[in-house]
């Protein structure tokens, strides 16, 4: 059992060395090999919740460090500490296999004397302290730019939600959110989503293989009901994997398109409308390319998917910006692009999941000023708090909105129609 400790430790080191040294995602990195699918999961939820909590582990160890030592023993550091401080692990047994695994590599193992005596001291008074200090925040790069957009109180708001484990969100196939809520002893957020606080592996779940629902953030599953689908509507989902939007449209009886780039992302597609016995048409190719007319387009566009850092704490940690100019004009061409493929009297609705004003009440300003028969559609749905409408008619979400109840992804959506 030690040694399959280790391993699931050494397997989060390397996810965490992935991200924190070479600057990949965790999505672009390959997934462990660990035969136990338990020992893997584990490793996956120690890499997370160590990228989760790196900011307060930082802090903590600069009480003890004199200058931080290299990027590959920071690693074991901060795992190390998370592990003791954020989940309870005993300590005696992380320090060893934290020194054991320094001693594994030529880069940290003349730290491991290091290792050892910090993590002492973190598991000593360092523990007591970790409650105290504040939540982890944003790094400088996304912190300023979003203070300067909400305003810090906002800011730290949207950081103490993000340092939470996230709830699990579950659409509905046949759209009786309340049966199942019930069933799994869950609840009902506003647009029918159900939320689990408690879960296992979803896998598990009452209903899973039998495709009665499927995960998806509650602020995901608002687009497609922004849009206000009729049955046998001509639809084009752009961007569709990995398929949530697509099985919403397809349980509403639309006549469905579905578009992506990778074809190994459309793959997943298919599985989840297999599992779901939902049927939709599968494309792979450049939505800037695609041709026809729809009735109806939901474009979710690629974006810096600042939104969603409260499930994967590692763009924040692999990503610096840079690419943010890029993504901003790829949004605007595919805008423009969308709204040609639309039937007369068609309705596009533009969504991305990022906290980035550029990527979201920006783009649709600036799409009514490129196009003078586009007007945006204020949205009349019931659950939509009017706090959450932007002046232009678009729908902005924050991780800190319903925050007693757990929050949701960041997310921008604006429902258009050419006049």
């Amino acid at each position: 059992m030690a040694e399959q400790g280790l391993a699931a430790r050494q397997a989060a080191a390397a996810l965490l060395r992935g991200v924190l040294v070479d600057g990949r995602l965790l999505s672009e990195l390959p997934a462990p090999k660990l035969s136990d699918p338990a020992e893997l999961a584990r490793a996956q939820r120690l890499a997370v919740t160590t990228l989760r909590w790196q900011d307060r582990a930082d802090r903590l160890l600069g009480r003890y460090l004199r200058k931080m030592p290299p990027a590959e023993a920071m690693v074991l550091l901060r795992l190390g500490t998370v592990e003791i401080c954020e989940e309870g692990a005993a300590a005696h047994g992380v320090v060893n296999a934290m020194v054991s695994l320094a001693q594994k590599h030529k880069s940290t193992k003349h730290f491991k004397g290091l290792i050892n005596a910090t993590l002492r001291k973190v598991s000593g008074e360092g523990r007591g302290k970790w409650r105290s200090l504040p939540a982890p925040q944003l790094p400088k790069w996304l912190r300023k730019p979003l203070g300067d957009d909400y305003g810090k109180a906002t800011v730290v708001a949207m950081e103490e939600v993000q340092a939470m484990q996230p709830p699990l969100d579950l659409t509905v196939k046949n759209g009786d959110s309340q049966a199942l809520a019930e069933k799994l002893g869950g609840e009902v957020m506003p647009g029918g989503s159900v939320r689990l606080r408690e879960y296992g592996q979803v896998s598990k779940l009452p209903g899973f293989k039998e495709g009665d629902w499927w995960v998806q953030d509650m602020a995901a599953a608002l687009p497609v009901q922004l849009l206000g689908l009729k049955p046998g509507e001509t639809t084009l989902d752009l961007c569709a994997a990995p398929g949530g939007k697509t099985m919403q449209m397809a349980a509403l009886g639309a006549d469905v398109t579905a578009l992506d780039l990778s074809e190994k992302r459309m793959t997943r597609v298919q599985e989840n409308l297999d599992r779901t016995g939902l049927s939709a048409k599968l494309v792979t190719g450049d939505a800037l390319e695609h041709q026809g007319q729809y009735d109806a387009i939901l474009l979710d566009a690629p974006c810096s998917a600042t939104g969603t850092m409260r499930r994967h704490p590692d763009l924040a940690r692999a990503k610096d910006g840079s690419d943010f100019p890029g993504l901003f004009e790829l949004q605007e061409r595919m805008i423009d692009h969308a709204l040609t493929l639309l039937a007369p009297g068609g309705r596009l609705v533009f969504c991305t999941c990022s906290l980035l004003p550029d990527e979201g009440e920006i783009q649709a300003e600036d799409a009514l000023k490129r196009h003078d028969d586009l007007e945006i559609i204020r949205p009349d749905l019931p659950f939509i708090d009017p706090a959450w409408i932007k002046p232009e008619g678009g729908i902005r979400l924050r991780p800190d909105y319903l925050a007693d109840q757990g929050g949701m992804d960041g997310f921008y959506m604006a429902l258009m129609r050419k006049t």
